[in-house]
C-alpha cells in the first residue's frame, strides 16, 4: 500500500463570483472548484483543507490548502500538475505552487500569521469595481491611525466578531494595523496570528467612524471593552478585502 504524502497547494483567487472559500450547499465556492479540478486531474475523489475561510466576495492574493495523496497519482512533475490544474480551473482561480510537506503540517492550524488589506478609493473607476470600495469623502487617516494603534493594545475582539461562530476564543494578537495612501486611494494593512469571522471588515467600519469624526479615537477603547458587536461600526463591503499573506513556522520550498 502506497504511503500518503501531504502537499501544500498555494493559490490566489478573485472572490467576486464565489461564496467564499469553504464548501457550502447550494453555493459555488473556491474550495469546491479546487477539489473538482484536483479530482479530475488525479482521477479520484479529492478533498482539501484550507488555511482559513474567506467570506463571499473576499479575494486572496495568497492562500494555502493541503491535501494527502499516495505517491501513485503524481506521475507528472509539479510544473505539469500546476499547468493541468490551471487549465481545469476558471480564470479567477490560479494555482501557484505545489509543495511537499511533512505529514503533520497543517494549512490551517500551523499558520502563525495572516495579513489582510482593505482598499478604498474616492473617484469612480470602472477598473476598481469589485476590487475596492468607492467612498465619496476621504476620511481623516491620522485619526484612524490613532485608533488603529489603540486596537493593537487589546487581545479580546468579541466586539468585532460575527455572532454564533462557535469559536473557542475571541482572542487575537494583532501585530500590525495601519492606514496608508496607496494606488490613488487608501489601504488598511492588518496582521494577526488569527482573525475572527468578519473581524477585519468590522474593524474597518469602526475606524471609518473615527475618520469621519463621528467618534473620537479613544472611543474605540470603550467599544472593544464592551465586547458587544452592536457597539462597533458596520461591516464594510467585501469587495475591498484581500488576504495577502499566510506565514508558517517552517519554510515552504518547491
Amino acid at each position: 500500500m502506497a504511503e500518503n504524502q501531504r502537499y501544500f497547494i498555494e493559490l490566489a483567487y478573485d472572490g467576486t463570483n464565489y461564496h467564499g472559500w469553504q464548501i457550502q450547499p447550494n453555493a459555488i465556492t473556491v474550495q469546491e472548484m479546487l477539489d473538482k479540478a484536483l479530482s479530475t486531474l488525479l482521477r479520484q475523489p479529492i478533498e482539501t483543507v484550507g488555511c482559513g475561510r474567506t467570506d463571499t466576495g473576499v479575494h486572496a492574493k495568497e492562500f494555502f490548502a493541503h491535501v494527502d495523496l499516495d505517491d501513485g497519482p503524481w506521475t507528472m512533475d509539479y510544473g505539469r500538475a500546476i499547468t493541468g490544474l490551471n487549465a481545469l480551473l476558471p480564470f479567477d482561480i490560479g494555482v501557484k505552487r505545489i509543495i511537499p510537506v511533512d505529514a503533520e503540517a497543517h494549512a490551517r492550524f500551523d499558520a502563525t500569521l495572516r495579513s489582510y488589506e482593505y482598499h478604498i478609493h474616492f473617484g469612480k473607476d470602472p477598473f476598481k469595481h469589485n476590487y475596492s470600495w468607492l467612498l465619496r469623502d476621504k476620511p481623516d487617516i491620522r485619526l484612524m491611525n490613532e485608533a488603529a494603534a489603540i486596537i493593537k493594545e487589546y487581545t479580546d475582539f468579541s466586539c468585532f466578531s460575527k455572532s454564533n461562530t462557535q469559536t473557542f476564543t475571541n482572542n487575537c494578537k494583532i501585530s500590525r494595523a495601519e492606514w496608508e495612501e496607496r494606488d490613488g486611494g487608501i489601504v488598511f494593512d492588518i496582521s494577526a496570528d488569527r482573525f475572527l469571522r468578519n473581524m477585519v471588515r468590522a474593524i474597518v467600519g469602526t475606524l471609518l467612524m473615527v475618520g469621519r469624526k463621528d467618534i473620537e479615537p479613544e472611543a474605540v477603547r470603550q467599544i472593544i471593552e464592551s465586547k458587544n458587536r452592536s457597539n462597533a461600526g458596520t461591516s464594510v463591503p467585501a469587495c475591498g478585502l484581500y488576504l495577502t499573506e499566510v506565514k508558517y513556522p517552517y519554510p515552504l520550498g518547491g
